[in-house]
């Protein structure tokens, strides 16, 4: 899997069958095009692809992706989402990062991605956080 190599593409809208998705496919995908490097733009197949690993898949975002490491995916993102990879100064998992900023958006106090309930991991993640 490429994942890496950018592909110049112009953001389009969710495919036609986008109501069988998750809204937060839908709100990933417009977080992620908002963040997204240009140029090169990452194209819009890997949006959707990240957008919904993040939702669908049941494990570390990186190893939803089929990435070797995380280090592989800080490398994605910082290549194709420059400004989330600023953003994320605590170098935080990436799905839980992604979720809680789709939580600050909708004014969400308690925010956990989809899986997070079912992961073995679940400490290393969310250690007792200052409110």
């Amino acid at each position: 899997m490429n994942l890496l190599s950018p592909t110049a593409q112009a953001t389009m809208p969710l495919p036609p069958n986008a109501m069988l998705v998750p809204q937060e496919v839908h709100d990933l995908v417009v977080l992620l095009n908002e963040h997204a490097a240009s140029p090169p733009a990452p194209s819009q197949a890997l949006i959707e692809h990240l957008a919904m690993t993040c939702v669908k898949g049941h494990r570390h975002l990186w190893e939803d992706l089929h990435l070797s490491s995380r280090a592989e995916l800080n490398e994605l993102m910082a290549t194709h989402f420059p400004t989330l990879k600023a953003l994320n100064v605590h170098n935080m998992r990436w799905k839980k990062f992604l979720f809680r900023l789709l939580c600050e958006r909708a004014d969400v106090l308690i925010c956990r991605s989809p899986s997070c309930l079912d992961c073995d991991e679940q400490a290393a993640c969310f250690p007792s956080e200052p409110d």
